[in-house]
């Protein structure tokens, strides 16, 4: 695939946001005795929450002070996602929620940003029948929020700003993350494949990648200030292409960061995931053993009508590659059940890969048909009762297949990235391959490596006991 030229946003556009920031500064200072209030709720992928990490640091920066509780807040904000449409009208719903309190109170504005407004037909809802909603924006306006915000309170009316233009590549905005150990570094944005089925080209544009050296310093610092775990984002990393480097010499690189720190990254297309990849993966010393790649359908026909761009069989021969160089590595997918026009004996083909391939976890969908996209085109003759029996078949098989993997794991000693509380033991954490383990310890592990060795497997999560005790 050829580079394609990545558009920095200028340096007087910056300048003009921070402008921006000042006098919404001296304008919240006026309005209120207090740094007013703001709930950022977050939905859909992990690039998401990139951008609402980002938001976050510039609303700091405006004089915002940031809330975990949305009856406190004077603004709230609804980064939302438009992969599916159960995820959208989760969204509708929450945002419908506040109707009678954005009319009761005066001082309370509701955004609502990210990929769902991107789409011509919700943006259009949302002026007809939100009006309550203050403030739109698109996934491409993130680092303007100051500039919509004063706009919003300067004016007292509704702000829209939905682009259709594919974005540019943002630099130096201010990031307020989420945790003082994990970290996510976006490498690139957009994607080029146009999967029948996926709405993402047309919310968040095409593909451009970042400055690796502007990469390689985010790391370096990330590590230096103690982050544990730095997970490398784009929609299909594989096809990162800048400044003469591809996605291996650039993963290359970043594992030769000293450090004690944890490499993952995701997500990987199985049409640009090279053996030369998982060779980097093998060799590397900080790159977790955990493969996110999306298999999505295990039939041929049916990949093709999803413009998928490989086989179940070139799919298969990367994955018994992988466990080849890397016997211990984790193999997570996303699996889409009941694409327009699939048979059941297609579906068969599905099942098939999944016990062959032997995965440690799965997403798995019923086909959710996005407007705009190919796939909604398409003759859908099977019933939705009929796509929920073998959504039933999909997960029972794979509920046995982890089932069988998290037993494997017992008497195993791990490295494990303590993360917060339990649910049912003190502790919980993530193994390299991305399993949960929980286990009883003091609460000042947290943000810590620690080893452990598995003590039982159970449905979906393994128990552990420190080593030593």
């Amino acid at each position: 695939m050829g580079e394609r030229a990545a558009v920095l946003v200028s340096q007087q556009d910056m300048d003009k946001q921070q402008e921006y920031a000042a006098m919404l500064l001296a304008l919240l200072s006026q309005k209120y005795t207090q740094p007013p209030r703001v709930f950022i709720r977050t939905f859909g992928c992990q690039a998401n929450e990139a951008d609402s990490e980002r938001m976050a640091g510039q609303l700091l920066q405006c004089g915002f002070e940031l809330t975990k509780d949305q009856e406190q807040a004077q603004l709230i904000l609804f980064n939302t996602c438009a992969v599916r449409e159960h995820a959208q009208d989760r969204v509708f719903g929450n945002v419908g929620r506040l109707k009678q309190r954005r009319q009761d109170d005066k001082n309370l504005r509701v955004g609502l940003c990210g990929c769902m407004p991107q789409q011509e037909h919700v943006a259009q809802t949302l002026r007809e029948k939100y009006h309550f909603v203050d403030l739109v924006f698109g996934t491409h306006a993130v680092y303007r929020l100051p500039e919509l915000l004063y706009r919003m309170y300067s004016t007292g009316r509704r702000v829209y700003e939905i682009s259709q233009e594919d974005g540019k590549i943002v630099e130096g905005l201010p990031i307020q993350r989420d945790s003082g150990f994990k970290a996510f570094v976006p490498i690139m944005y957009g994607c080029d494949n146009f999967c029948s089925f996926c709405v993402v080209p047309l919310v968040r544009g095409r593909e451009r990648s970042r400055d690796p050296r502007l990469i390689l310093n985010e790391v370096r610092e990330l590590v230096q200030a103690g982050y544990k775990e730095i997970t490398l984002l784009g929609q299909n990393v594989n096809s990162y292409q800048s400044e003469g480097y591809d996605f291996t010499q650039l993963l290359r690189e970043l594992d030769a960061i000293e450090g004690d720190f944890l490499l993952r990254f995701m997500t990987s297309h199985p049409k640009d995931c090279s053996i030369e990849l998982l060779d980097t993966m093998a060799a590397g010393k900080h790159i977790a053993r955990h493969l996110h790649l999306p298999v999505q359908c295990g039939n041929d026909e049916v990949l093709h009508a999803m413009n998928r761009k490989y086989t179940a069989q070139q799919y298969l021969d990367l994955a018994s590659y992988a466990r080849r160089v890397m016997p211990d590595i984790s193999l997570t997918s996303d699996i889409i059940v009941g694409f327009p026009g699939e048979s059941y004996e297609q579906f068969q083909d599905t099942l098939k890969l999944v016990e062959q391939v032997g995965f440690a976890s799965l997403f798995t969908f019923i086909f959710s048909s996005r407007t705009g996209t190919a796939a909604a085109e398409l003759e859908d003759p099977v019933a939705r009762d009929e796509k929920v029996r073998w959504f039933k078949e999909l997960t029972d098989m794979q509920d046995k297949l982890g089932a069988a993997q998290c037993a494997e794991k017992v008497g195993q000693t791990l490295r494990v990235l303590c993360e917060g509380q339990g649910k049912r033991l003190a502790l919980a954490g993530r193994t390299q391959g991305n399993q949960v383990v929980e286990f009883d310890g003091p609460q000042d592990l947290i943000g810590q490596f620690v080893v452990v060795t598995i003590t039982q497997a159970n449905r979906w999560n393994l128990d552990a006991r420190l080593k030593g005790e």
